[in-house]
């Protein structure tokens, strides 16, 4: 039976509101991490995932506009002992983009206990943030940005940064998938994005958030709290046209503003064709890394706020943090995040 819940009603779920994502090689496989309904957003309700929505990773082969794989996960209300069982689907081809395909059955498991079957395997469950910034920083890139203004970091000092997101948790899908996969072998380009839907009924099933690119919502769309803005039920394929202009007009007067390039239009342009389509990009089998020359997926320990605040204003920001602030949440085997203690 599906979750029937308005759209409106959604907005106001941490649960269907996707904090991050992450792509990296494992030990011979690619690792999909999805966190949703983090503590930090005030919008967390309980730590669950939504009964019956779906979370969906996406994945594009070789520069095409649309996924030819996905792998959609649902869950059901959580037991006496607060667990949730779960069923992976995995849909191919025509059918990966195909809302009304229900795709192959592969693998059931319960929230808080790894589940293998075939090339995939999989953990979901509540865990410790290993995410870091200082939100402080962001609101000066926010307030830079939203009023094409130049940057003031005349009241930053990153030797006093705090990390915000400091003994925050938020519900997380591992999945990781082999590279005996027919299509997701060593030297294979992949483009990922994720996604929560809910059903409308009939088999109509609304896109109500969407992931990407990390730090792409809270520098363009901060105040996007309640999936309000288009871009969250659009597809990737529609965002240079949708968005393109938008976002190159906002990082071309914020660079203006602040002397930072030559040819401000030039860079605001170039930068928005670098962020869109907003997906993730990487060659599987290759080390990942979300950094300033190359970014090809992305580690739980990357600095990714310092990346995308530097890009979107053409000038070195020091976010003061490094992956040192969160060692101890992250982990180097499977499921590669740290479980956090049930209340």
């Amino acid at each position: 039976m599906s979750h029937h819940l308005a759209a409106a009603q959604a907005g106001t779920l941490g649960q269907l509101y996707i904090d991050d994502m992450y792509v990296f090689p494992g030990e011979n496989s690619t690792v999909f991490i999805m966190n949703v309904n983090s503590t930090i957003t005030g919008e967390h309700s309980e730590p669950s995932f939504l009964p019956d929505a779906r979370y969906e990773f996406k994945v594009h082969f070789d520069g095409a506009a649309r996924e030819e794989l996905t792998y959609r996960l649902s869950f059901e209300p959580p037991s006496r002992d607060g667990h949730q069982a779960y069923r992976l689907h995995v849909l191919d081809g025509a059918a990966a983009s195909d809302d009304s395909a229900s795709g192959d059955l592969v693998l059931e498991g319960r929230t808080g206990s790894a589940a293998e079957a075939g090339d995939a395997n999989v953990w979901a469950g509540r865990i410790a943030d290993s995410f870091y910034i200082d939100l402080s920083l962001l609101g000066m890139v926010n307030g830079a940005v939203r009023g094409g203004t130049a940057l003031d970091l005349s009241g930053w000092n990153p030797d006093a940064a705090e990390n915000s997101f400091t003994d925050t948790t938020v519900d997380s899908i591992v999945l990781e998938v082999s590279h005996r996969h027919p299509r997701l072998q060593p030297g294979a380009a992949v483009a990922v994005w994720c996604t929560t839907k809910i059903s409308e009924g009939d088999d109509e099933w609304h896109q109500i958030n969407r992931f990407g690119r990390p730090m792409l919502w809270p520098i363009f769309w901060p105040d996007d709290v309640h999936f309000a803005h288009p871009a969250n039920t659009r597809h990737p394929s529609e965002d240079r046209a949708a968005d393109g202009k938008y976002v190159a007009d906002l990082i071309s007067s914020t660079v203006a503003a602040s002397g930072t390039s030559g040819d401000p239009d030039g860079y605001g342009h170039v930068v928005a064709d670098q962020l869109f389509p907003d997906v993730m990009p990487y060659v599987v089998g290759t080390p990942a890394v979300y950094g300033f020359a190359v970014r090809n997926g992305r580690t739980l320990a990357d600095n990714a706020p310092e990346v995308m605040l530097s890009l979107v204003t053409n000038t070195a920001i020091p976010s003061g943090l490094t992956p040192s602030v969160s060692g101890h949440l992250r982990a180097s085997a499977f499921p590669y995040v740290v479980p956090a203690p049930r209340p």
